[in-house]
């Protein structure tokens, strides 16, 4: 147990300053809070797991079913998750359809550009994390190479875009798989995403005015706010699209929004968004001008709502109401088309 000063325990002496994932504690950590938290969640991670366990040893495995979405929705236990993960996106069938495929990516002939690109954010990738610094052993920093470098020799057409480091570092730390995080980003990049990391980034422009069109239709009044202060979606909520919450919600936070992502596609984000938006409605509205905005929506991704994942989650799949992929579709095109239109005008 850490000690105080004069010798007492320090608050949260149970909660080790580095978390099981090797990210640092921030400075201003809120140790007593975490623990309550933690005490409670504690029972519901047990309580799953043993239903995983149970699941997993039966006939039919994890196949699409009622069952199984449920199961999700309530949480991956971190054990089974690289697995749970492979099988429900897809990656688990590809890396079975292409063995050896990875390798040959990697003793391939490489573009010099790509792999300057790539060098020059490892350092960038994860400071607070000890399982990333170049003093660690094994550091984590060359399989975080290998598998962007082999994706951006994959998908040339994309190659690598900032913010591709994080979420391959993200899979790296649940996988502790080089070969399977290179097959999840191809299913987040390739399926999952449609067209975030293009250089048009065409897809991740679109998402961003979905959700606008989506809290003009269940949060009306913070689209009021948001056009009366003329604010761009994209300068206050980019970052949650392309890095898919990394580094702006708490670790345990983002891999329970992951376990749905897999599983469920893309409109969960935007089901996370909503419900940020929708729970901090009044406080956001009381913003008086664009940096105040941008300020609040920096506030919203903090405290205890998000920190509590188990009724955070719960949260995403009442506080927006209903949301279907096919309604995410559907102003997909037309945000799409909105902005392909915006395009040729500029050109002209």
């Amino acid at each position: 147990m850490e000690q105080g000063e004069g010798g007492a325990p320090e608050p949260g002496a149970g909660i080790p300053r580095v978390d099981p994932y090797g990210f640092e504690r921030p400075e201003d950590f809120d140790y007593v809070s975490y623990e309550e938290f933690f005490s409670r969640y504690l029972v519901i991670l047990t309580r799953r797991a043993i239903k995983w366990s149970k699941l997993l040893k039966g006939n039919n495995g994890v196949q699409k079913s009622l069952k199984v979405k449920r199961y999700i929705r309530k949480g991956v236990p971190n054990e089974h998750r690289a697995l749970i993960w492979m099988i429900v996106s897809g990656a688990q069938a590809k890396m079975e359809q292409n063995p050896g495929y990875y390798n040959k990516l990697l003793e391939g002939e490489k573009s010099d550009t790509l792999m300057e690109a790539i060098k020059t954010d490892m350092n960038r990738t994860f400071p607070d994390n000890v399982q990333f610094r170049k003093t660690a052993d094994p550091c984590l920093q060359q399989t975080l190479y290998n598998v962007l470098v082999a994706y951006g020799h994959h998908n040339k057409t994309v190659g690598y875009c900032q913010g591709m480091n994080f979420i391959a570092g993200y899979l790296i730390l649940i996988t502790k798989n080089e070969e399977e995080s290179f097959w999840l980003l191809d299913a987040l990049i390739g399926r999952i995403l449609p067209d975030y990391f293009s250089p048009e980034m065409m897809g991740l422009k679109t998402d961003q005015e979905v959700l606008g069109e989506l809290v003009r239709k269940k949060v009306p009044a913070v689209a009021e706010l948001i056009d009366r202060h003329g604010v761009m979606w994209t300068l206050i909520v980019s970052r949650w699209f392309i890095c898919l919450f990394i580094d702006i919600l708490p670790v345990e936070t983002v891999l329970r929004i992951w376990d749905c992502l897999f599983y469920e596609g893309s409109k969960i984000i935007f089901r996370v968004a909503l419900a940020l938006i929708k729970q901090h409605q009044a406080f956001i509205l009381e913003a008086t001008n664009l940096p105040d905005v941008c300020d609040k929506f920096k506030q919203i991704t903090r405290g205890t709502f998000v920190t509590e994942c188990h009724s955070f989650m719960q949260k995403i799949f009442t506080e927006p109401g209903s949301l279907s992929m096919a309604t995410v579709n559907k102003l997909r095109e037309t945000c799409r088309a909105k902005l392909v239109a915006q395009g040729s005008t500029n050109n002209i």
